[in-house]
């Protein structure tokens, strides 16, 4: 059924195209365009110069178009951006093994949706407008709950878990895209940014006052060389520990039931 057709339900018409339910441009002369190329163009110009460059005037320049010929495919840049993180995210991964455990599973959800993000870090500029919404988008949500199948999670607390480690991925790779961006604007090498930041901060943090924060400074702890993806995996483990604890505590109510 096309989603514009129940009173229950809605979808931008780019939505809707993303889905199969409707054809672009519907009509108007015989069109000249795709609208798979004014996306790949928006998503090459977002990999380039960021997303606020993306706009309808200047997607139709890059395209040697006019920017009203744009909007026989896409009604605003709003839709532009929803059709740009269906084309980024693509599919999810594939399911894993059969007997593979469910921390596991969402590790490896976790994990591929963080390298997503870091091929296109200009998504995380995207502002969040309610849930999944596209085929991509809504498979992977599908596959996170597929992790959590066999759980005796119910449906809130799996969803609450799917947003909880959602959000905790974007958190992650936004700071380490704003932190990057950082460092290279202030023309330093990493650790030599890093050096830089201990010295300020130990010129304005008295030792008498923030006892703790100039133990941690003087210990070099931030310029250790290790795993660069530690901050992640450390966060994943700490959050799977705490699912781990609401399963294991339905799994002991259930056998109090019995």
């Amino acid at each position: 059924m096309n989603g514009s057709d129940g009173a229950d339900s809605w979808l931008p018409a780019s939505a809707e195209a993303a889905w199969g339910m409707r054809e672009r441009p519907s009509r108007g002369r015989k069109p000249v365009l795709r609208i798979d190329r004014i996306v790949s163009t928006a998503v090459d110009l977002a990999a380039r110069e960021g997303l606020d460059s993306v706009s309808m005037v200047r997607v139709a320049k890059e395209l040697g178009t006019s920017t009203m010929s744009l909007y026989r495919y896409v009604a605003a840049r709003d839709e532009l951006y929803l059709l740009m993180q269906e084309a980024a995210v693509g599919p999810p991964p594939p399911p894993p093994p059969p007997g593979t455990g469910w921390r596991d599973a969402l590790l490896t959800w976790a994990t591929a949706q963080r390298a997503t993000v870091h091929r296109h870090p200009w998504m995380l500029r995207l502002p969040i407008t309610g849930p999944p919404l596209t085929p991509n988008s809504v498979a992977w949500w599908e596959r996170g709950l597929d992790a959590l199948a066999d759980t005796p999670l119910d449906d809130g607390e799996q969803i609450s878990v799917i947003m909880l480690i959602g959000g905790f991925v974007r958190h992650e790779a936004s700071v380490a895209a704003d932190l990057g961006a950082a460092v290279a604007a202030s023309g330093l090498d990493p650790e030599e940014a890093m050096r830089r930041y201990v010295r300020t901060v130990e010129r304005v943090a008295d030792p008498a006052h923030h006892p703790r924060v100039a133990r941690f400074l003087r210990s070099g702890v931030l310029f250790e060389t290790g795993d660069p993806d530690h901050e992640f995996t450390f966060g994943m483990a700490r959050i799977l520990d705490g699912v781990e604890a609401l399963v294991d505590e339905h799994a002991r109510t259930s056998l109090g039931d019995t």
